[in-house]
C-alpha cells in the first residue's frame, strides 16, 4: 500500500488522510471506466433496424403506397382535321368512373370525375353532352359575403384544355381592403407662442400643479421651495418652505384646501392652504419621491420614487394602504383615473404597469418601450393615454392597454407631457425642445426650441415639467434655466396663414417605421 510522507517520515495512510481519499477516488474512477474502455463495439441489431425503418415507411407512406398507373398522353396539336381517335380509359372493377391523374386536358379537381371517352389524344372539340356534364361538376361560386375578399371561381376552357383562376367582378365597395395606414387629415390647430416669462426660483423648476379654480398655480423647485403664483398676472403670492431637498411632485386637491408635495428628501407633505402650514407627513418611502397624484373620486394619494415602488396613502389617516411592488427601477411618473385601470405607473425599467386598486396588484405590464418611461399623461375626455420615452411617444387605449400609434420625431429625452381637451399634446425634451402634436393623428404641427434666459447657462435649456391650465388655453412650463414660461395660442393665426403642408409626408414616415 502507498505511504504518505509527513515531515520526512513515511506514514501509513489512515482512512481520513488526503492520500487515502485520492487512492479511493482513483480506484472508483478505474472501476467505472475500465469496462467501457476495453469492451468491444456493440454489434448492430439488423432486425431492430429494419423493423424501425418499416414502421416509419408504413406510417408516412401508407396512404400513397398503391398508386394507379401513370397516364400518358400525346401533346394536343394546335389544329387537327379529320376524325379524332379516342383512347379508352380503364375503369374500376365495379364499373364506376374514377378520377384520372395525369396530363389530362380536363384537370381533376374537387368533385370532378372523368369517365371513359372523356380523355382523348387528338380531340379538338368536345361534344356538348360531355361538356355540360363536366361543367355541372365544377365548384359553383358562392355568394359574396359582406367584408370578405374577392370571389374566386373556376372557368373551364375545354377547347384550350386549361383552367384559369380569376377575380369575379363585383360592384360592392366592400371588396376593397381597408388600408390600416389610410391617410387621415389632421385637425388644424393654431401655433403657440411665448406669452410670459416668470423668474423667482433659484433652482431647476421640477414640478407644476394648477389650482382647480384656475386662479393660481404652484411650482416646486430644486431650491427646496414651493411657490404659489397668480395665473393671470404671474405675480408671486406665497412661498412655502419645509423640504430639505428638491421638490419633485405637486398635486392640488379639488375637494379639500390641500396641497401635496413630494421631494427627494423622502418626504411627502400635506399643506393646509388656509393656514399655509404642513398638517400631515406620509412616511414610508425608502428613497427620493419623484411623482405624486391624487385619485379623482377617493381621498387617496399615490406616490412613486426611487425605491421602485408605488404607494397608496389615505390622506386623512396617513395610512399606507398599498405598496405596489413590481417595477425594477425608479418610478418616475404615475397617473390616476376613476375607471380601471385606476393607477398607471411608468418606470426607468422601460415598462408601464397598470394596477388594480381593489386588489393592490398589477393587472397589465406594457413592455413596448425600449428606454426609461419618464412621463404619462391621460386624455381629459378620451379613455386613452400617452407615454413618453427617448425612443418614442406612444398612444394607448384603455382598459386593456392596446397600442394605437407612435408619435415619432421628438428625438430627445422627453421629461414631461401635457394634453388638453382640444386634442393638443405637448412634449418637452431635456434639450429644451417642445413638440406640439395632434392627438388624433399624431401630426406634429409645431416644433419650438426654448431659449435659456440671460444669466443662465446655455446648456440649461431643458424642460422638466409642464401643465395646461383648467381651460386648456395656457401652457405652463418649468425649465432648467430656473424660469417658468407661459405659452398661449396665436390669436391672429388662421388656416390660410399657417396651412397643413407636410402632414402626408409625416404619415408616410410613420408608416415606414
Amino acid at each position: 500500500m502507498a505511504t504518505e510522507v509527513q515531515n520526512g517520515v513515511e506514514v501509513e495512510p489512515t482512512d481520513n488522510s488526503l492520500l487515502s481519499l485520492i487512492l479511493r477516488h482513483r480506484k472508483r474512477t478505474y472501476d467505472l471506466f475500465l469496462a467501457s474502455a476495453n469492451s468491444a463495439e456493440v454489434p448492430l441489431d439488423t432486425e431492430a433496424t429494419s423493423l424501425r425503418f418499416a414502421t416509419k415507411i408504413a406510417d408516412e407512406y401508407a396512404a400513397v403506397k398503391d398508386l394507379p398507373p401513370p397516364q400518358t398522353a400525346k401533346p394536343v396539336a394546335a389544329k387537327s382535321s379529320g376524325k379524332t381517335k379516342k383512347k379508352k380509359e380503364p375503369t374500376s372493377s365495379n364499373g364506376d368512373a374514377r378520377v384520372v391523374i395525369g396530363s389530362n386536358k380536363i384537370p381533376s379537381g374537387p368533385g370532378i370525375t372523368v369517365e371513359d371517352g372523356d380523355f382523348e389524344e387528338d380531340e379538338e372539340v368536345v361534344d356538348e353532352e360531355r361538356r355540360e356534364r363536366i361543367l355541372n361538376q365544377l365548384p359553383q361560386a358562392q355568394p359574396k359575403k359582406e367584408g370578405s375578399s374577392s370571389l374566386v371561381a373556376y372557368q373551364g376552357n375545354l377547347n384550350a384544355g386549361a383552367v384559369t383562376m380569376f377575380n369575379a367582378p363585383s360592384k360592392s365597395k366592400a371588396l376593397a381592403l381597408r388600408n390600416p395606414y389610410a391617410e387621415q387629415k389632421p385637425e388644424w390647430h393654431a401655433p403657440w407662442k411665448l406669452k410670459t416669462v416668470i423668474a423667482g426660483h433659484l433652482g431647476w423648476v421640477r414640478s407644476i400643479a394648477v389650482d382647480p379654480t384656475n386662479e393660481w398655480f404652484a411650482t416646486g423647485s430644486a431650491d427646496r421651495t414651493i411657490k404659489i403664483w397668480d395665473l393671470a398676472s404671474g405675480q408671486l403670492k406665497l412661498t412655502l418652505t419645509g423640504h430639505i431637498n428638491a421638490v419633485r411632485g405637486l398635486v392640488v386637491s379639488d375637494r379639500h384646501p390641500y396641497l401635496f408635495s413630494a421631494g427627494e428628501d423622502k418626504q411627502v407633505k400635506c399643506w393646509d392652504l388656509e393656514s399655509n402650514k404642513v398638517i400631515r407627513h406620509y412616511h414610508g418611502h425608502l428613497s427620493a419621491v419623484y411623482c405624486a397624484t391624487m385619485h379623482p373620486t377617493l381621498d387617496l394619494l399615490i406616490t412613486g420614487g426611487r425605491d421602485s415602488s408605488v404607494r397608496v396613502w389615505d390622506i386623512r389617516t396617513k395610512q399606507n394602504i398599498f405598496v405596489l411592488a413590481g417595477h425594477h427601477a425608479t418610478v418616475g411618473t404615475v397617473a390616476c383615473q376613476a375607471s380601471d385601470p385606476q393607477i398607471i405607473s411608468g418606470s426607468q425599467d422601460s415598462t408601464i404597469r397598470m394596477w388594480d386598486l381593489a386588489k393592490g396588484a398589477c393587472r397589465t405590464t406594457l413592455t413596448h418601450h425600449k428606454k426609461a418611461v419618464r412621463s404619462i399623461v391621460l386624455h381629459p375626455e378620451e379613455y386613452s393615454m400617452a407615454s413618453a420615452s427617448p425612443d418614442n411617444i406612444k398612444h394607448w387605449k384603455f382598459p386593456e392597454g392596446k397600442f394605437l400609434k407612435n408619435f415619432g420625431g421628438h428625438n430627445a429625452i422627453v421629461n414631461a407631457m401635457a394634453v388638453n381637451r382640444e386634442n393638443i399634446l405637448v412634449s418637452g425634451g431635456d434639450n429644451g425642445s417642445m413638440h406640439f402634436w395632434d392627438w388624433k393623428t399624431g401630426y406634429n404641427f409645431q416644433t419650438f426650441q426654448s431659449v435659456a434666459q440671460p444669466g443662465s447657462l446655455e446648456s440649461e435649456a431643458g424642460i422638466f415639467c409642464m401643465s395646461f391650465d383648467v381651460s386648456g388655453s395656457r401652457l405652463i412650463v418649468g425649465e432648467a434655466d430656473k424660469s417658468i414660461k407661459i405659452y398661449k395660442e396665436d390669436d391672429t393665426a388662421t388656416e390660410e396663414t399657417h396651412p397643413l403642408t407636410d402632414w402626408k409626408t409625416q404619415q408616410a414616415n410613420v408608416k415606414k417605421r
